[in-house]
């Protein structure tokens, strides 16, 4: 927001002939977190993310799994980004940029994010299980492709070791909270952080 005593947040409603999903943010909150997606891996994820990143994330979607999770998990990551886009509103007075290395066990994670209004997803995170349960693990990226797409950002995900697929996926979200708190976190008295002016 332009006001730095405003609130950021952000109430995004997506209906489409294969998902109806509403969502709400809070980038300054306390990691409270209601969320049914439809998917429940998607769900623990999600999860994982609020409260690694300290946002309060409400849920709640319906989608046409009868088919498989694709659409759902996708437009969840459109909602998200379109979400945070309208909390950070011009993207001024904030650090912009974030990084995190998570480990998790066996796996280390790095997730660095840039809130430059240059959409861009490099994913490098090979997981060799195809499914975790009843996820396709492929829907990681397809996830944070539409929410860079939708959200402005850029961002870089790799996997620096890892074997087990619980443990990457649940490092890239944990990672990708604790980047994206770094990022939004407040910088007094600064405009946007960019020698242009604007992003």
């Amino acid at each position: 927001m332009n006001d730095a005593e405003a609130p950021r947040t952000a109430s995004v409603s997506r209906k489409t002939r294969e998902t109806e999903i509403t969502l709400e943010l809070v980038l300054d909150g306390s990691g409270d977190c209601a969320v049914s997606s439809g998917v429940p891996f998607l769900d623990h994820m999600l999860t994982l993310f609020a409260v690694h990143g300290f946002f309060d994330l409400t849920l709640r979607a319906r989608g046409d799994i009868e088919v498989d999770d694709h659409h759902s998990v996708e437009d969840v990551g459109i909602c998200l980004g379109q979400a945070l886009a309208i909390a950070l509103g011009n993207k001024g007075g904030i650090a912009r940029y974030g990084c995190c290395y998570l480990p998790m066990d066996e796996t280390l994670a790095r997730v660095v994010v840039d809130l430059s209004n240059r959409p861009y997803l490099h994913y490098q995170a090979p997981v060799r299980e195809q499914q975790l349960g009843s996820f396709d693990t492929a829907l990681g990226k397809e996830f944070f492709r539409a929410l860079a797409q939708h959200g402005g950002m850029t961002l870089h995900i790799d996997l620096l070791h890892g074997e087990n697929g619980h443990h990457i996926l649940e490092a890239i979200f944990k990672g990708f909270g604790r980047a994206l708190r770094d990022a939004t976190t407040p910088l007094a008295g600064a405009g946007v952080l960019s020698s242009k002016g604007c992003l």
